[in-house]
């Protein structure tokens, strides 16, 4: 298959994008590490829809709706996590009602599942969890029963990893998504900087797939993963090679499926 051919099977439709805010003053502060972009980024690479940005906001309300009215106006998705929960500073519900211009109210299905899940143990902090904006449809939290909302294009969710990752999966199947995309990796001991020109030329045959290249250092040794993504498998496939080829050409030994390090960078 030639270059040109697998661009072409390679390109469809432009697929749907995605954006993420994540609200809390304990990501900002490092407190707290979010856990929660990179599982979403992946269901949502599944689902066919690619995540194009992602924001960290305060839990404050002016921040919230600026980053949620920008946001939703660019992209096909935005989720949000975090600040949907019992306590004062969880504000999320109330700023999306702001930015869409309706009241905020206690939603009636919500409510009734909370009575249900706690019985005679709710009380008026949890029944803060029943609110949404004015016309929201609730997303099920088969976790712990408190439910996410979706309103228009925006889908609001818990910032526990666990019933973060609950939610998105029960909204998934009634996502509007598209072709879902796929991955190769090889990594090599080999430098970024000895790799940047021949990928260079790679990637200016393929431009219709993503390649990218990521340096580790781990049990004494440099070298990087070079990461192909895109919907057509043949294109893939071909890149790889290419890659593969290219590694060998150099005196490395290239080691396929490896993923990259977190350490420092190379050069």
């Amino acid at each position: 298959m030639t270059p040109a051919t697998a661009e072409t099977a390679d390109r469809s439709a432009t697929p749907p994008t995605a954006a993420l805010i994540i609200i809390g003053n304990e990501i900002l502060s490092g407190r707290t590490q979010d856990a929660n972009a990179k599982p979403l980024a992946e269901r949502l690479g599944t689902l066919g829809v690619r995540l194009r940005e992602i924001r960290v906001v305060p839990d404050e309300a002016e921040a919230i709706i600026a980053a949620v009215n920008t946001l939703r106006k660019q992209y096909d998705h935005l989720f949000t996590t975090g600040g949907i929960g019992p306590t004062h500073d969880d504000i999320t519900a109330a700023a999306i009602a702001r930015a869409f211009g309706v009241p905020l109210i206690r939603h009636p299905e919500a409510v009734a599942i909370l009575n249900a899940h706690y019985g005679g143990a709710v009380t008026e902090s949890r029944l803060k969890m029943a609110e949404t904006p004015e016309g929201a449809s609730l997303i099920d939290n088969p976790v712990s029963a408190a439910p996410g909302f979706r309103m228009g294009n925006v889908y609001v969710l818990a910032g526990v990893p666990s019933i973060m990752r609950a939610m998105l999966e029960s909204l998934s199947a009634g996502l509007d998504g598209g072709t879902p995309l796929l991955s190769r990796s090889v990594s090599a001991s080999a430098r970024e900087g000895e790799v940047a020109a021949p990928l260079a030329a790679i990637q200016e045959r393929w431009p219709h797939v993503d390649l990218g290249s990521y340096p580790w250092a781990r049990g004494g040794r440099l070298g990087t993963t070079l990461v192909v993504r895109g919907t057509d498998t043949a294109a893939l496939d071909a890149v790889i090679a290419e890659v593969d080829a290219m590694l060998r050409d150099q005196g490395h030994e290239p080691e396929r499926g490896e993923s990259a390090g977190e350490e420092e960078r190379s050069a």
